[in-house]
């Protein structure tokens, strides 16, 4: 719980929308499961899809820590990067920023007002993504016939007819603790717009669907590349609006529309 009034920022990034916490002055930062879950109830709390809390970090301009709703922890929160990304570089003016996550070390650049971050390499090999035991990763041994990607957290995505009339609510749930899953799972449904377009719907592990998921939007772009439906760049329509991915020889870089919402105070003592 918080002892004092904790500040926070409510942002989005085409409606995935977060908690930002800065603690970089506060040795080993604030959050705690409890306070993230008491944080992230919609009725009791301010309600978001990750929480993203800032602390110090020695080999970057700083450190990033994600929390679910749940008050689980989350390795990668795309959408989150780039919306604290523009945070600071709008407090600080910087063009660049180093930003260590459990992902690891990410790039952020601000390319004429668009904020771009390198989500790293994809990971493809099953014991890394991870699964429960060896298969083919572009086609798992589910039903849907999805494929598995890694981006720091792991990904199921199906490739459907229609993305608007899928059962994410139904399906998500039971795929994202399906036993293959040991860390349980996102889930995608995507359709193929055009080569360079996709249409896609997001079960988030750990929250539920979201209007838009960057982590889920790189893992989709990988797995539909190497499955022949598109190209290495591609627009992502998610049901919050649309984000670019640019498979590169470095990594995936991913962009899309950023919005600060509000800035407010926790009471002390909430989360008690």
């Amino acid at each position: 719980m918080t002892s004092t009034a904790q500040t926070f920022i409510k942002m989005h990034g085409a409606g995935n929308d977060f908690v930002v916490i800065d603690s970089r002055h506060h040795a080993g930062g604030v959050m705690t499961s409890a306070l993230a879950r008491a944080i992230g109830d919609r009725h009791r709390g301010v309600g978001f899809d990750q929480l993203a809390e800032l602390r110090a970090a020695d080999d970057a301009d700083l450190t990033l820590d994600f929390w679910n709703a749940d008050g689980s922890r989350a390795g990668a929160c795309g959408n989150a990067t780039r919306c604290v990304a523009a945070m600071v570089m709008g407090q600080t003016g910087a063009q660049k920023l180093t930003i260590r996550t459990a992902r690891g070390l990410l790039l952020a650049e601000n390319r004429d007002g668009q904020i771009w971050v390198n989500m790293g390499a994809p990971v493809l090999d099953w014991h890394s993504i991870p699964l429960a035991h060896a298969c083919d990763t572009l086609h798992l041994p589910l039903p849907g016939d999805p494929a598995g990607v890694g981006m720091g957290n792991p990904h199921c995505v199906f490739f459907v007819a229609d993305a608007d009339t899928a059962p994410v609510a139904e399906h998500g749930a039971q795929v994202e603790h399906d036993p293959l899953f040991p860390e349980a799972t996102n889930v995608e449904f995507a359709s193929v717009v055009a080569p360079d377009h996709l249409r896609l719907r997001v079960w988030e592990r750990g929250t539920g669907i979201t209007l838009a998921c960057g982590s889920g939007a790189c893992a989709t772009a990988i797995a539909a590349h190497l499955r022949g439906l598109t190209g290495r760049q591609v627009t992502i329509t998610a049901d919050g609006g649309a984000l670019m991915v640019d498979w590169r020889e470095d990594g995936v870089w991913l962009t899309g529309p950023v919005a600060t919402v509000f800035t407010a105070t926790l009471a002390a003592g909430f989360g008690a």
